[in-house]
């Protein structure tokens, strides 16, 4: 027989140990043993009180065996489920030295070890129902109900979970939304701070996504559901919590070979504890005491709640500032990480292409208004990014766009249109190349040539615009920095003590432009999906943890190498978010340094409560087989120590943790990190 602790380790999202009645929710169920534990409590005191006063023995007797009842039924009835299972539950244990001693009188010390055995599991009960609500708090997010349209234009209240792609819904004002969509009518501002973090509500409109979970404003809307119930936001978030509380530390799962042996130890050691000094004359009342004692004192049951709890509030904690990790392994690695790899594209940068110049040719008769809306006119019957970056920033500017005649389309090259009698063509650089040479002034083309050779030389890109067969100007567009990806640079420097790597597959003066604008020293461009994979495995050989962040589906094969991958929850590939072991649900790379910190931080609790655990076993033990220690007394320590383990991890549930691993990771200067050779490399690869 094995022995096993079925004190609660996890929040109820995990599997449930079958050695315990699990029916009822987490929180249902710590109230029950709270009851139960209380009942059990006012019993003890009153056959105290009744054994004090002088009342019949009758009395205050029956009043300790109502005690066991109440707060031993539980335990007793997982103890013998777990004997059917072939194991010896601790829980069984502990109603058997309870039962022991009050077969040898000590019914007073009996029940005193029910109330606190009850009262520390109702504590554990507690602690781990809070875990589970702060993790559940992510997932009570989407309604139960949506209202459908049907073909014929009625409305049929159906329940969210039965809604399909292509349904369309209606989402009246203050509703919550029921799925994934993309709004068809109407306009409204919603309120999606549950799902990417935005403190405003965001204005929505035809062709913008919304998603389940989130609340709908003042407008209402009709919207076509484009994910599946199992496939929402919210709904893979719900499966990766799950699937983080289900999973186990390496420290836990390294306790869990060693409790075999122990426990077999521990059953030896009870057994000849109690039977070598009967051998020798020893009394049976004060031997079967102490053996009893002991068996109680050196159950391992703080040892085993000393890793999961830590390790399941940070992941919690890390939840409620946006950030998905997908498994108790994973917050236990983040602590190792010394080396940081960033994705360029969607990941340092918003992804967002704008307007950063527009330059009108000498001699072109036009200025930067009368340049920018010509193109944008064109642009506006265009589906090309780049054209939508150029009608924004024409809009942005209060410009009145003009309509457009002949639109023409030449994918991949250029648009062309007639606005207002004039002949404009936009598109690459190359339509310099066709523009006559007798309808051109070379002094102009060589303008135009020399503000497009800048732009590609600093990252950019460049729109050639070509006006009745002569060069016009040129509009430059680039992608724009994330305004905190300075300061996320600088704070993973401090806290990996390494300087983060850039890995890209655009150009080298797109690299060398963002490299300098976050304070990157070793930037690598050109990079295909294989690339990324080989520049991931060279940090790991030269003895790096490796932490990638990336956003698309040609990260995906880098994240899968990299000791850890996060994903860009907002914008993130399918791919790539199933292929990471982290998402960031809000894009908000200021989560990640701090996010290290917190686990560096759960670690440390984790071996202080080993070292808490050991210490307490080692102590009452050795009190027990040189001393005289008594029952009462080993019981409270055995059972201070699990709920003193248990409480010291869900410290980290706290907004106060959170902010203090911000502090770790501020951001210090770069003479005080470090002087390690990632830190050292300069210089665009």
């Amino acid at each position: 027989m094995t022995l096993t602790s079925t004190q609660p380790a996890t929040p109820a999202t995990a599997a449930p140990s079958p050695a315990r009645p699990r029916r009822l929710g987490a929180r249902m169920w710590a109230l029950a043993e709270i009851r139960w534990a209380a009942i059990a409590a006012v019993l003890f005191a009153a056959g105290g009180l009744a054994q004090l006063s002088g009342a019949p023995a009758a009395v205050w007797w029956s009043l300790y065996l109502a005690c066991y009842v109440t707060g031993g039924w539980e335990p007793a009835l997982a103890g013998l489920r777990a004997l059917r299972r072939r194991m010896l539950d601790v829980d069984l244990l502990m109603i058997v030295a309870a039962i022991g001693a009050a077969s040898i009188g000590q019914v007073f010390d009996g029940a005193l070890l029910i109330v606190i055995f009850a009262t520390s599991g109702a504590l554990e009960a507690f602690a781990t129902a809070r875990t589970a609500d702060s993790v559940r708090a992510l997932l009570d997010l989407a309604p139960d109900q949506a209202t459908r349209l049907d073909p014929g234009g009625t409305e049929t209240v159906v329940p969210a979970a039965g809604l399909v792609v292509g349904d369309l819904i209606r989402v009246r004002p203050g509703e919550r939304i029921g799925a994934d969509a993309v709004v068809v009518t109407g306009d409204s501002d919603v309120d999606q701070a549950t799902i990417t973090g935005e403190p405003l509500p965001v204005a929505k409109t035809a062709g913008d996504e919304v998603f389940a979970g989130t609340l709908n404003g003042t407008g209402a809307l009709t919207a076509r559901v484009h994910r599946a119930a199992g496939d929402t936001v919210i709904a893979r978030i719900v499966a990766m919590v799950g699937q983080a509380s289900a999973t186990k530390s390496r420290a836990r799962l390294f306790i869990e070979r060693i409790e075999q042996r122990y426990s077999i130890g521990v059953v030896v050691a009870t057994l000849a504890l109690f039977a070598v000094p009967l051998l020798f004359g020893a009394g049976l009342q004060p031997t079967l005491l102490r053996a009893m004692t002991f068996m109680i004192v050196a159950s391992p049951c703080a040892v085993v709640l000393a890793t999961m709890p830590p390790l399941l509030s940070a992941i919690a904690l890390a939840g409620r500032h946006g950030v998905l990790v997908k498994s108790a392994v994973v917050m236990e690695q983040l602590a190792g990480t010394t080396v940081v790899a960033f994705d360029k594209t969607g990941t340092l940068t918003t992804g967002a292409i704008r307007v950063t110049g527009v330059h009108p040719a000498t001699g072109a008769g036009l200025d930067e208004a009368s340049l920018l809306r010509l193109v944008a006119a064109v642009e506006t019957h265009s589906e090309h990014p780049l054209g939508a970056a150029i009608v924004t920033a024409a809009r942005e500017h209060g410009l009145r766009i003009p309509p457009a005649e002949h639109f023409r389309s030449a994918p991949g090259h250029a648009v062309a249109a007639t606005i207002g009698g004039r002949h404009v063509r936009a598109g690459k650089p190359t339509l310099f190349d066709a523009v006559d040479p007798a309808e051109a002034d070379g002094a102009v083309l060589a303008q135009v040539r020399q503000v497009v050779t800048d732009a590609q030389d600093a990252g950019r890109t460049a729109v050639a615009v070509v006006v009745d067969g002569r060069p016009a100007g040129v509009i430059v567009l680039a992608d724009q920095v994330r305004a905190e990806a300075a300061t996320t640079v600088a704070a993973l420097a401090t806290v990996t003590g390494t300087a983060p790597v850039l890995l890209t597959g655009d150009n080298a003066g797109a690299a060398r432009r963002l490299a300098a604008a976050t304070g990157i020293v070793q930037a690598h461009a050109g990079l295909l999906p294989s690339d990324k994979v080989e520049r991931v495995r060279a940090l790991q050989q030269q003895g790096g943890r490796v932490m990638l962040v990336g956003d698309g589906v040609n990260d995906a094969p880098a994240l899968a190498t990299a000791d850890l991958g996060v994903a860009m929850g907002r914008h993130g590939s399918d791919l790539a978010l199933t292929s990471a072991d982290l998402v960031l649900v809000r894009d908000d790379l200021t989560t990640l340094p701090p996010l290290i910190a917190l686990s560096r931080r759960a670690r440390r609790v984790v071996v202080a409560n080993l070292v808490i655990a050991g210490a307490f076993i080692a102590v009452l033990v050795a009190w027990d087989l040189f001393a005289d220690l008594p029952l009462p007394l080993g019981v409270a320590g055995h059972e201070g120590s699990t709920v003193i383990v248990g409480l010291n991890g869900l410290r980290l549930l706290t907004g106060a943790a959170w902010r203090r691993a911000t502090r770790d990771a501020a951001p210090r200067a770069a003479a005080e990190l470090p002087d390690r050779p990632a830190a050292r490399t300069a210089g665009l690869c």
